[in-house]
């Protein structure tokens, strides 16, 4: 990890781009496909990228699944489940706590926490893990959102966006050098979620 501060702060403004314009786009495929594409180039060009520097230039992009409707969810949030409190260890923000704020029931797959990140600003954590990780995804799980840097899908508390194929892996999982929040039990599913980005090559 060599990226200046100035460049995480680039590289959260242009994930946050990125995601704007996928919010936009009506077309959820298409949203899916300038997604894919936005993702290769930050991965691949970017100071702050997590992929190694001495790796960049080899780097072939991330390994997407194709876009399936089917993982795309528009569901409430249950916000009566009580409270939890974790604390996560982070290669840049240090300790980050993360309170428990509600719960998804995704139809045919099962239910997922919602976090609240709980420092300045704050925002929405839903991190996955499912019968994928460690064999097609990489094994410490994935995030499905992550709206303080950026990655936010939109909707509302009672029908909040949640598009399995815009699942991503951590930085830690293209370098031992960061440390991530990973998935809990409570954000574990017993099935395969096949779609979004998949292992690094």
């Amino acid at each position: 990890m060599t990226e200046s501060r100035w460049d995480v702060l680039d590289w959260r403004r242009q994930v946050a781009d990125l995601y704007r314009a996928v919010r936009a786009e009506q077309d959820v495929a298409e949203a899916h496909r300038r997604w894919v594409a936005g993702r290769e180039r930050l991965l691949r060009t970017h100071p702050a990228s997590p992929v190694p520097v001495g790796e960049r230039a080899s780097y072939d992009g991330p390994r997407v699944a194709p876009y399936d409707e089917a993982f795309r969810f528009v569901v409430p949030v249950d916000r009566s489940v009580p409270p939890q409190r974790r604390e996560a260890r982070t290669a840049t923000d240090g300790v980050v706590p993360l309170e428990r704020v509600g719960r998804l029931e995704l139809p045919g797959l099962g239910g997922l926490d919602v976090w609240w990140v709980a420092v300045y600003g704050g925002g929405i954590f839903v991190p996955l893990k499912d019968a994928t990780s460690g064999r097609q995804t990489y094994g410490g799980g994935r995030y499905v959102l992550d709206t303080v840097k950026g990655a936010d899908l939109g909707g509302t508390p009672d029908a909040l966006v949640v598009d399995l194929n815009f699942a991503y892996p951590p930085s830690c999982a293209y370098d031992e050098a960061w440390a991530c929040p990973l998935p809990g039990p409570g954000n574990t599913l017993t099935g395969a979620v096949p779609v979004g980005e998949l292992s690094p090559a």
